[in-house]
């Protein structure tokens, strides 16, 4: 039958031609991934060399590092927590999913700290802050002295990126001692984005108010590390009272309603945490700040 053998031919034919495409591309991507590993592997290294180095953040251009790890991470299946990618584990953190975690996955440890010293975490921070000066210029102001925004500390108006770009970005125990001796030193930069945000603020005639969690025996140090950042003129500055126990929701709200009580209206909030800005009175408008090397309840 002719037309059966003419047809068992070409299936043989498309087939030995699929094999040998198969067999190309396969070739291909082996040397795709051995060029790229090897830039990456370049990339990383100067990276790690300059967030190593004490006392110094470096920014990393993301365009260049950036699509060589996340083009290897579905690849090599690196960079992933319990079946999960990092950038989807950050993104349950963010959105508050993904709660009451201790340290960042230790296989998530160079994703985040890329994404802390690289161009990503300013960008996000930037949308934030953006947003909130649009909200602001929204506000029909009394103008009266009550309207107040409330601030955090750590990871909103100041960066303590130096302390944990030398402890695993968060991927290792949290260690309150040593966190505590790098505050007192008062050495913190500030975050860029919060203080446009800041400056904004004073020039409408809304009051800042920062409340932190911090303790009060590292009041003098944290309000010295604040003016040598450029914030000033804040109305209060709340720090947690020796012996205070509980949640820092609890902390926080209790600080907010003493504002409120005292007839301050909270037209805005911002934080890097949930507990910040959870919490009523949590304000007529808040907005949170990125923050994947540790979390607060």
């Amino acid at each position: 039958m002719p037309f059966a053998l003419h047809c068992t031919t070409a299936s043989t034919s498309v087939h030995t031609h699929t094999h040998t495409l198969e067999m190309a591309m396969a070739r291909t991507t082996t040397l795709l991934l051995i060029v790229a590993a090897a830039l990456l592997a370049a990339s990383c290294g100067a990276w790690e060399m300059n967030i190593g180095m004490p006392g110094t953040v470096a920014a990393v251009d993301d365009a260049v590092v950036a699509p060589l790890i996340h083009a290897l991470r579905p690849l090599l299946g690196s960079g992933s927590h319990a079946g999960m990618a990092c950038d989807s584990w950050r993104l349950g953190v963010e959105a508050y999913n993904v709660r009451d975690w201790k340290t960042v996955p230790a296989s998530c440890e160079g994703y985040v700290g890329h994404y802390m010293v690289g161009d990503h975490y300013r960008r996000d921070s930037k949308v934030v802050v953006d947003q909130a000066i649009a909200y602001v210029d929204s506000l029909k102001l009394a103008g009266n002295g009550k309207e107040v925004w409330v601030f955090d500390v750590d990871e909103t108006t100041l960066s303590n990126l130096p302390y944990y770009a030398k402890h695993g970005f968060g991927a290792t125990p949290f260690n309150v001692t040593r966190f505590n001796a790098y505050a007192q030193e008062g050495s913190a930069p500030a975050l860029p984005e919060t203080k446009r945000l800041y400056n904004k603020l004073l020039s409408v005639g809304i009051k800042p108010v920062i409340l932190t969690g911090r303790a009060e025996y590292l009041r003098a140090s944290t309000a010295t590390n604040l003016r040598r950042q450029g914030y000033s003129g804040w109305m209060n500055l709340l720090l947690k009272a020796p012996g205070f126990k509980g949640s820092s929701v609890a902390f926080k709200s209790g600080e907010k309603q003493k504002l409120q009580d005292a007839g301050y209206i909270i037209v805005g909030n911002i934080g890097d945490q949930w507990s910040d800005i959870i919490g009523a009175p949590d304000g007529a408008r808040t907005f949170k700040l990125p923050d994947p090397m540790y979390y607060i309840g």
